[in-house]
């Protein structure tokens, strides 16, 4: 059974960032994709960013250009550093395992407990 741990959510103002890590117990960590999902309160769980396996990227459109998806596949973790945060980026974050990166949750089999982000205007 894979675990996957997130931290590095808080609270910080507008314009500022933070870094998010998901460490992951697997050791087969290298062969899955990984994401970043967000879910804001009342609405869906989105795809932010997602990276496979062999490291291609995929973002948001909201997320584009302010916000970086990586990993190490040696340490089994996975980091989304955010940059140029807003208010709209307020949301419970969750880091999660698949086969590749598709923007459905349904797509993920494995998921952490999420943490929390909170852009203050």
């Amino acid at each position: 059974q894979e675990q996957l741990v997130e931290s590095g959510g808080g609270l910080v103002q507008t314009g500022g960032s933070l870094r998010l890590s998901c460490a992951a117990s697997g050791r087969t960590f290298s062969s899955y994709a990984m994401a970043w999902f967000r879910r804001a309160p009342g609405k869906e769980r989105e795809l932010v960013a997602g990276i496979s396996g062999g490291g291609s990227t995929y973002y948001a459109d909201s997320v584009k250009g302010r916000f970086t998806i990586s990993r190490d596949n040696a340490k089994n973790m996975v980091y989304l550093q955010m940059n140029s945060l807003k208010p709209e980026d307020t949301a419970v974050y969750y880091c999660a395992q698949g086969w590749t990166v598709r923007t459905t949750p349904e797509s993920y089999f494995y998921w952490g407990q999420g943490t929390q982000v909170t852009v203050s205007s």
